[in-house]
């Protein structure tokens, strides 16, 4: 079967591996693609992103399924226009993708499925958001309505700082567009965990649990960036917590998902907060996480595209998710500036004849060698009986690799 995967990040590169690990994958095309899908096996780059030229590459190309990696194709239309061609693709319809394309739309979702989620307050006004914030208890959360790269998020410690994120935000307009509805919302105490979920829009099965590190320091310090490094699975998912996602957030986000009568045949992704008053709904995803996504495929037993086939054909009823006994621990290195200004074009040394797997991101080819192209680099992902073994190994592999400006949190997995 032929393959045709959207994105060019590290997601991607590691959605297209596992992909082109299965006997049935003949071949994988990455839509652009980086520096690392060229370079692997079965996979080739094609330089497309408008969708018309994808659609027709689609068509030409006998492509089999196509897979979408980011969010912004699947709220901008993309499943609907290749299904309008009679061609197969994974990924929730325009109508479903505004689970993660409105904040404002998923939160009135979780109010009427009864999926446990913070209260909640939503503007459109920055007078009346400012007004509303100074009889607020503190912290509280200021968010982006829109899609802003996983960076509209604000936990704001005092008036004075939630007051600036509504003006940049709503204002400032600097998510341009994205920000000009805010919601305001309830701070919840506690640890952060991430869990991926396929479903067929009849049944959905959870992937393991796993830990994302937003921020670009050791230590959870410093500014949000797209996610420095992650674990699978997340040692704070513990059955009673699984148990208690199962049952307030994801069979209820199933079910309304079928009162909605929404196309949906894709990924899940739930970002939740474990609290002392139990697990809470932060966000829908409506696509595989970044970096999740590097620390929870290489875990997977289960054949990547055979999973994927029977998503699309509707037959998830009957399958068996298997996964590896082990842990990973995926390690992001990045550009010296990121999530600020950054240089890139510097060539990355010492990736090769690694134990562990390297998902390229901002990465490209130049002059037939690997070089910088982004903020996020690249990820180190190793597996471990223990997840402080997965943690030693990545950090001995990620040590071997070089390029100028290189920056790694060395706390990635660090449990407290």
């Amino acid at each position: 079967m032929k393959f045709l995967v959207i994105g060019g990040g590290g997601r991607e590169h590691a959605i297209a591996w596992k992909l082109a690990q299965s006997p049935l994958a003949e071949k994988v095309y990455c839509a652009p693609g980086n520096g690392g899908t060229s370079i692997e096996a079965k996979c080739e780059n094609i330089n497309i992103s408008d969708t018309s030229e994808l659609i027709k590459f689609a068509l030409e190309n006998n492509i089999d399924i196509t897979v979408v990696g980011p969010e912004a194709p699947l709220v901008d239309g993309v499943v609907d226009d290749f299904k309008a061609q009679g061609l197969k693709i994974f990924g929730p319809a325009k109508a479903a993708a505004r689970l993660e394309g409105s904040k404002s739309y998923s939160k009135e979702f979780c109010k009427k499925y009864n999926v446990k989620t913070a209260a909640y307050e939503e503007f459109e006004d920055s007078d009346k958001a400012v007004e509303y914030l100074k009889g607020c208890g503190y912290p509280v959360v200021v968010k982006a309505d829109g899609l802003a790269a996983g960076k509209g998020v604000a936990i704001c410690k005092a008036f004075e700082e939630a007051e600036e994120a509504v003006l940049s935000f709503m204002v400032k307009d600097i998510f341009k567009g994205a920000g000009k509805k805010i919601i305001i919302e309830e701070f919840l105490e506690g640890v952060e965990a991430s869990i991926l979920a396929i479903t067929d829009g009849n049944v959905i099965l959870p992937f393991l649990s796993a830990k994302d590190h937003k921020t670009i320091y050791d230590n959870n310090e410093g500014p949000n960036t797209g996610g420095m490094g992650a674990i699978s699975p997340n040692p704070y998912c513990t059955e009673e917590v699984l148990n208690s996602f199962k049952e307030h957030i994801m069979l209820p986000t199933l079910k309304g998902i079928q009162g909605e009568k929404m196309d949906y045949v894709g990924i899940v992704f739930f970002g939740l907060m474990i609290t002392k008053k139990g697990v809470y709904l932060l966000e829908y995803n409506v696509r595989m996480g970044d970096p999740e996504t590097e620390a929870v495929l290489p875990l997977m037993e289960s054949d990547f595209a055979e999973l994927i086939i029977e998503a699309v054909n509707k037959r998830l009823e009957a399958y068996k998710l298997q996964w590896k006994n082990k842990h990973c621990c995926s390690v992001v290195a990045a550009s010296a500036g990121y999530p600020g200004s950054y240089k890139t074009g510097f060539t990355i040394k010492g990736f090769e004849n690694l134990d562990s797997k390297v998902f390229a991101a901002g990465a490209k080819t130049q002059n037939g060698e690997l070089a910088t192209a982004g903020g996020r680099v690249l990820a180190v992902s190793a597996i471990g009986d223990t997840l402080e073994q997965a943690r030693e190994n990545a950090y001995r592999d990620i040590k071997h690799i070089e390029f100028e400006g290189i920056y790694y949190r060395s706390d990635i997995g660090k449990v407290k």
